[in-house]
């Protein structure tokens, strides 16, 4: 029992099922295949102590699924690999357990790939076009006979708890919701609305056995116009009581873009952000325990919840990408040794578009499998890492780590590269503190000595001596040319990042990337006026959608006005005077940012302001890079001085480089 966590880590018995602590991993979907790479996804978070550990997006139904990816529950030909990844959780002493999902009107592949029909509680037109036709009652009946099948299947394939998804804008949602106009039984009351739900669970406990533990997570407000509010998601709760055991309360819909990036906490919203949900709906329902989720990574947060009852139950999906070793790092008294989440949304983002799930600041994720099979260095070196950004830490520890010895020079006076200039924003304090986690591994790691004010030049790389170099020199930024861009009133974006004060009241912003969008949102918070102007017809989310979507909202609460397709031509001291280039105005990915058109389509503009900042682009120091080339055997370049892109990219290659580095 851990002494500083004593409720985190106390068990907890939901039917006849026990749960070594309360740290349960809350469903992410991921492709069944190559088995694999899946299973030790999976396994990855019950070796690091998680007390489940949730498999997401299993269907019961082939005329039920929102996406090609959802796991097939519908005939057994999926039941071996269903089967390996259950015994490589529960080996590991977790409780494994599967999410059933009915899309509901949001069927869109069944649709789309099989012709199907889709079904809602009551007729409509879903985004995307297709007829929605009001789920007649027979319907009803073998839907909860799907899903009582579906979790008798995953109790037989070693499932020890089955998850109900009845929350974000999925079937059960779809009837819990006001949008539920039904005059049958099925609806109208909020007893109406809830009897799918109720008769879900009941029948599966009617097939499974009447403890076998079965979750559902619903949504505690939805927190959009026209949703309903936490009122309502305290009767449902209620209603619910007595046949679930255990409520987990999210908020908010996967449907309405508004609010995606608050079901998923998004870097702008504090630590917790959801609990209140959960904890209000906790004081009217005494009978069933309660589980939460969201933006939830800080320890002593994780005690305080269950300590003072807000729930019973703590539940993470990106907090054990981020760090599978979470619990068992916080039961060992490791506090300081949790990599924690940045809630940046690459792990989402990169899953929407290549199907697997990736962490920006944690390369062994989505390889677990390949790290497992991973040997020892044939041979230890000496290397010499240039330059101690992101990808030259990460290069650092990865090659310590794995036996050899490592000089980290760094030619500033701090190690964290380019983004120390953030470690005053708000939103970007998980960044900071992922920066200075890195420090002190470094710091007592004794195959790592650090050379600050030191940079990396022919000569001294020839004091050094190294077998190889992994270069990490980083990248600079871009300054355009623009008349006027030497003026006083002209910064580039990193300074003011860090000093901030050197602003004036109304500032123009030039280059819609991530920077200079990220930019205007710290200085609005400031109490600034911001306007952004980018040449491209779109802002640049990095490849990011589901943070471009998460920013677009901080754009609208703040008022920042973004201007498209806009080139500045010339800057003074009253402002910047811009010119149209015609080039229409183009939206993001479905969850990414909005169209944002230009001000105009031909012919100048003039925009008012008494500070500039220009943040288009960074450039790779490759001629630092070249000097340094021949100067030992081996030689791997890495991060920003190859392309700039992002941190995963930068800590993914450094990490890579490293593990390459001996193997003959």
């Amino acid at each position: 029992m851990s002494t500083k966590y004593p409720h985190l880590f106390s068990p907890i018995i939901l039917g006849n099922q026990l749960f070594r602590n309360r740290i349960f991993n809350s469903p992410t979907g991921l492709e069944i295949d190559p088995e694999q790479y899946t299973k030790g996804y999976y396994e990855r978070k019950a070796i690091g102590g998680s007390a489940s550990v949730c498999i997401g997006d299993a269907c019961p139904s082939i005329n039920g699924r929102t996406r090609k990816s959802q796991i097939n529950l519908w005939d057994d030909t999926e039941k071996q690999k269903l089967t390996d990844i259950a015994q490589s959780i529960t080996r590991h002493g977790a409780v494994a357990s599967m999410e059933i999902l009915h899309a509901g009107n949001c069927s869109y592949y069944s649709a789309d790939a099989y012709g199907a029909q889709l079904y809602g509680p009551v007729d409509g037109i879903s985004p995307f076009g297709h007829e929605i036709k009001e789920m007649p009652e027979e319907m009803i009946l073998q839907i909860i006979e799907e899903h009582a099948k579906a979790a008798l299947y995953a109790k037989m394939s070693g499932y020890g708890m089955v998850t109900i998804h009845g929350g974000h804008g999925w079937l059960i949602t779809q009837f819990l919701s006001h949008e539920n106009k039904r005059t049958d039984k099925w609806g109208g009351t909020p007893e109406g609305r809830a009897r799918l739900a109720i008769a879900i669970i009941d029948r599966i406990h009617q097939v499974c056995g009447p403890k076998y533990p079965v979750e559902i997570r619903i949504v505690g407000d939805e927190v959009y116009e026209g949703g309903y509010h936490i009122e309502e998601g305290i009767t449902q709760a209620q209603l619910l009581s007595g046949h679930a055991d255990l409520i987990h309360v999210s908020t908010g819909s996967h449907e309405v873009n508004e609010v995606f990036t608050i079901t998923h906490p998004n870097m702008f919203l504090a630590d917790g952000c959801n609990v209140h949900y959960a904890a209000e709906i906790k004081k009217h329902v005494k009978d069933t325990p309660i589980a939460t989720v969201g933006a939830l990574s800080e320890p002593e947060l994780l005690e305080e919840i269950i300590a003072s009852g807000q729930a019973d139950v703590v539940e993470m999906a990106r907090g054990l990408i981020c760090d599978p070793d979470l619990p068992i790092k916080l039961q060992t008294g490791r506090d300081d040794e949790v990599r924690k989440c940045m809630r940046c949304l690459w792990c989402f983002s990169h899953h929407m578009f290549a199907a697997t799930i990736n962490c920006a600041i944690n390369p062994e994720i989505g390889h677990e499998y390949e790290h497992e099979m991973i040997n020892a260095p044939k041979v230890k070196k000496h290397i010499l890492v240039a330059g101690g950004g992101m990808a030259g830490m990460e290069a650092a520890l990865t090659a310590a780590e794995r036996g050899h010895k490592v000089t980290l020079c760094e030619k500033g006076d701090r190690l964290g590269g380019a983004l120390l200039c953030e470690e005053k924003v708000p939103f970007k304090e998980k960044l900071d503190q992922y920066i200075n986690l890195q420090r002190r591994k470094i710091e007592r790691e004794p195959n790592i000595e650090v050379k600050l004010n030191c940079e990396v030049t022919p000569e001294t790389a020839a004091q050094v001596g190294a077998d190889a170099i992994i270069c990490a020199l980083g990248a600079e930024p871009i300054k355009p040319p623009i008349p006027g861009i030497d003026g006083a009133n002209v910064f580039q974006a990193e300074e003011l990042y860090v000093a901030p004060e050197k602003a004036g009241d109304n500032v123009v912003i030039l280059g819609a990337g991530l920077v200079g969008m990220e930019l205007a949102i710290y200085l609005s918070m400031l109490g600034k006026k911001c306007t952004i102007v980018e040449m491209a017809p779109a802002p640049n989310d990095g490849g990011n959608c589901l943070h471009g979507l998460a920013i677009s909202t901080e754009l609208k609460k703040y008022g920042i006005h973004i201007s498209t397709s806009t080139k500045a031509v010339e800057i003074n001291e009253n402002g910047v005077l811009c010119e149209f280039t015609g080039v229409p105005a183009i939206a993001g990915f479905r969850f990414g940012m909005p169209e944002y058109p230009a001000d105009g389509t031909e012919g100048t503009k003039f925009y008012e302001a008494d500070t500039i900042a220009y943040a288009v682009g960074m450039r790779p120091r490759w001629a630092a890079a070249d000097a340094i080339r021949d100067s030992a055997p081996e030689f791997y370049q890495v991060g920003d001085c190859v392309m700039p892109k992002n941190i995963w990219q930068a800590t993914t290659q450094g990490h890579y480089a490293a593990r390459d580095i001996g193997r003959m």
